[in-house]
């Protein structure tokens, strides 16, 4: 509020640039480096010092920009020449800065420049053509279009929206070490991509229903109810209450004649077959009368070099070749 209401106090001041192509006698809300400073200072009532670091921090947030030297996002305390951001820009707005836009942006402004772009400007096209080859065709498409339509404007207005939007790309895509940053972000993320792969693979899987979801889960509360101790009677007695450890020795890793309620989890699932000693045991006798224990033998094996010391890969793989 305090912004607008200062920005239509502004006076007119000259600006004069020379281009090849360009040649504008005046810009509209246009004022001094020395101007906001001494605005600031009288308007919140602070000193010269702090009241430059506000000004420069209007600059670096994008409600005034520069006009001549725009790459420098700060307040020059001299005639240097600002102007305010139109509102549309402003970090208030909270639009969402994305790579796609700045993709259109820079191809817009390849196609006005006719492939002159400053160094930084190149390099991060190339890398977003690289990136987003793949829409690439759309983005020239809105680029076209946005230009297209930026010519039917007046050649002051047209000027004015260019310098406003290069102010707003200054801003939330800054030239300087803005490549190194990304390139020091790449260097490190690939140190943990065996992680990322596999993480990126989850994510890739195709969603689930939440009625799937609650109804697997549903399913496996109904089949193990009775197994929990704590959800169900525990026979002949519960150790977690009593003193009596009888259920332990019932249920020991290497017991002769396993339990009903023992038995019955095998049949949830193979990997509950597999996961008790016992199970595995008498799986495996079931498979020698069907000469095919090597099939269990093999996965064993491959589940010990999985899991064992790495040190020890070499020997075991050997082994299981053999």
């Amino acid at each position: 509020t305090e912004l607008s209401h200062t920005e239509q106090k502004m006076r007119f001041e000259p600006l004069h640039l020379d281009s090849s192509f360009l040649h504008i006698q005046c810009v509209c809300l246009c004022f001094t480096g020395e101007d906001i400073l001494a605005w600031i200072a009288n308007h919140m009532k602070v000193d010269t010092q702090e009241a430059r670091t506000m000004g420069t921090m209007l600059v670096a947030y994008g409600f005034i920009y520069p006009l001549q030297d725009h790459k420098r996002l700060i307040l020059k305390p001299d005639g240097s020449l600002y102007r305010f951001q139109t509102p549309y820009f402003w970090p208030a707005q909270k639009w969402k800065v994305d790579d796609t836009d700045y993709a259109i942006y820079l191809a817009k402004r390849n196609i006005r420049k006719k492939g002159s772009l400053d160094v930084y400007e190149q390099e991060n096209y190339n890398k977003l053509h690289k990136w987003l080859n793949y829409k690439w065709d759309f983005i020239v498409m809105q680029a076209k279009e946005q230009y297209r339509a930026g010519k039917e404007r007046n050649k002051a207005d047209r000027v004015v929206f260019d310098c406003q939007e290069r102010a707003f790309w200054i801003v939330h895509r800054p030239p300087n070490c803005k490549s190194d940053l990304f390139k020091h972000v790449f260097d490190r993320l690939r140190l943990f991509m065996p992680s990322l792969s596999s993480s990126s693979i989850a994510i890739m899987r195709p969603k689930v229903k939440s009625t799937v979801s609650l109804g697997a889960l549903v399913k496996f509360m109904t089949t193990y109810k009775g197994h929990d101790p704590f959800l169900a009677p525990c026979l002949p007695s519960n150790p977690w209450q009593t003193d009596d450890d009888t259920y332990w020795e019932l249920n020991m890793r290497s017991v002769e004649t396993p339990t009903k309620m023992r038995v019955e989890r095998w049949s949830f699932s193979f990997f509950e077959l597999l996961s008790d000693p016992r199970g595995r045991a008498d799986f495996k006798v079931f498979l020698k009368k069907e000469f095919s224990g090597e099939n269990l033998a093999f996965w064993e094996a491959a589940e010990e070099m999985k899991w064992g010391a790495a040190s020890s890969i070499n020997e075991q793989a050997q082994t299981i070749f053999k």
